[in-house]
């Protein structure tokens, strides 16, 4: 049965390149440097389980040839992580019933608000999500396809972004800061998949350095950056990381 989590999108808020082709510091000859926005995909037997809806959602999903969702759980409203939230009607017309979404409550407020047709309809269009607001512990799937998650509150800038544990991983895509009491929930990881947007300091993303001082605290067996801006190289950053450290990429397998 395949176990293992799919990032299907490793850039940050514009992408890499951006759209007007704007490329940074990123090498365009090195595939590894080709972004789309954040967002990843749990697998487990038949159980799909999306992380957040991002811009380029399609894309992805056709890239990596996904035919199917059973849920999704967003980690925060910001619009790279949501406004590819209409795709998921071709889901709804596939299998004919809702999907469920998860989510902080200032996420489903947002979403219901900013999306109200995918939850309520409108003339000529059937509703095709239901919201649910996170509770303290998540379990999603049925038999040996359900996986148990442990949502954290990290915080985001000026707002709370939610961060997932399930099966010794750890995944954060947003983050500035995590409490101590969230700290001592995040012991003997396998793997964290951590926010890390550029080498300069940032007032809502981690830092290269804040992420390897977390990377040093938390000592998982492996690590692996994400929300990587234009500024940071694949291969630059290969050279620089500690041999547990790697730069995610679209389209990393990572097995649970």
């Amino acid at each position: 049965m395949k176990n293992q989590i799919l990032i299907l999108g490793s850039g940050s808020s514009l992408g890499v390149p951006r759209i007007d082709g704007y490329w940074g510091n990123c090498d365009k000859n090195n595939k590894k440097n080709i972004r789309t926005r954040c967002s990843a995909i749990i697998t487990k037997g038949n159980n799909n389980i999306l992380i957040d809806t991002s811009p380029d959602l399609r894309q992805q999903f056709l890239q990596n040839k996904i035919l199917n969702v059973s849920y999704v759980i967003y980690t925060h409203e910001h619009a790279d992580q949501t406004h590819g939230i209409n795709e998921l009607r071709a889901f709804y017309f596939k299998n004919k019933k809702k999907i469920k979404i998860f989510g902080n409550k200032q996420t489903i407020k947002y979403l219901k608000s900013s999306f109200s047709y995918c939850f309520y309809g409108r003339k000529g269009y059937k509703p095709f999500l239901e919201a649910n607001t996170l509770k303290k512990k998540l379990i999603l799937g049925n038999g040996e396809e359900k996986i148990k998650f442990l949502p954290i509150k990290v915080k985001h800038g000026s707002i709370n972004s939610t961060g997932y544990i399930f099966n010794k991983v750890a995944y954060i895509s947003d983050c500035s800061g995590i409490s101590k009491v969230t700290l001592k929930k995040m012991t003997n990881l396998n793997t964290l998949i951590i926010d890390c947007l550029k080498i300069e300091k940032h007032p809502t993303h981690f830092s290269l350095n804040e992420a390897l001082k977390l990377n040093e605290i938390l000592k998982p067996r492996k690590t692996i950056l994400t929300n990587l801006h234009s500024d940071l190289d694949f291969n630059f950053l290969l050279k620089k990381l500690p041999r547990n450290v790697k730069p995610a990429y679209d389209g990393l397998k990572i097995n649970l």
